[in-house]
């Protein structure tokens, strides 16, 4: 039986770790050729080399995202590979700034740095994946946001304002290129067990803590964000577009 992307090409930003690399299998997995983009070159390769031992198709793409440069050229060599882009999931990032500063106490320069990267290199993907989108008639969008664009907690304002602004990010794209049937989607995880997250858990008493506001009592894994990226990506998502769907074990439901 076909896979839902068989045939089609994903862009996956931030592919060589974490959710981008477990979202890469999963396009490969349904039939989907793979550009795995990073700025983490053996992070990268290990993915491709994963997808290719599976019997998928993928190359690397070294790419920046914090910069106009990078993004065009990530879409440039996935067309010069394999001709078009048809799903694109613009999921680099990084975590909220070296301290857990209230707003009054949060440095500039982490605040730059996480806005950069978080939401200008969102907007920045888009801003390359959409032409190319409406030239070939369609495609689909899926950007991380974050159960932390829905909500708040103390001490990471950058990422909060950033996730957030995803969010918003997403539903206006989407419904400015609805009729040009390119949908613009995003998944908001809860925590989830990846190695950007691995450092707050030095502290077992951190760990349980995180554990326990989540219903389900327990964390994320890639994985299960992987599915709803796929499932957005695919036709069978056909009638969704500027959808912020929480995959976080029941988290913004309290």
């Amino acid at each position: 039986m076909a896979g839902l992307l068989e045939g089609k090409t994903a862009l996956v930003t931030g592919g060589g770790s974490g959710i981008g690399r477990a979202a890469s299998l999963a396009y490969a997995r349904e039939g989907a050729r793979v550009a795995v983009v990073d700025v983490n070159v053996e992070g990268g390769e290990e993915t491709v080399q994963r997808i290719k031992e599976a019997g998928g198709d993928a190359i690397l793409v070294h790419a920046d995202v914090s910069g106009a440069s990078g993004t065009e050229e990530m879409v440039a060599k996935t067309v010069e590979s394999y001709g078009r882009v048809d799903c694109a999931f613009n999921n680099a990032g990084i975590s909220g700034g070296r301290d857990r500063n209230l707003t009054a106490d949060f440095a500039e320069e982490d605040w730059d740095r996480v806005i950069h990267i978080n939401l200008k290199g969102v907007w920045l993907s888009m801003k390359a994946e959409i032409p190319r989108m409406l030239a070939q008639g369609g495609g689909a969008i899926v950007n991380t946001a974050s159960i932390m664009g829905l909500v708040a907690i103390p001490g990471s304002v950058a990422y909060m304002a950033a996730k957030h602004g995803v969010v918003g990010l997403t539903k206006a794209a989407a419904l400015e290129y609805a009729r040009d049937n390119v949908r613009v989607n995003a998944v908001c995880p809860g925590y989830i067990d990846t190695p950007l997250l691995r450092p707050l858990f030095e502290r077992h008493d951190a760990m349980e803590e995180v554990v326990s506001r989540h219903p389900v009592g327990r964390l994320g894994q890639p994985e299960e964000i992987a599915e709803a990226v796929v499932w957005l990506s695919s036709d069978a998502a056909s009638f969704v577009t500027g959808h912020n769907m929480p995959v976080d074990g029941g988290y913004v439901a309290q």
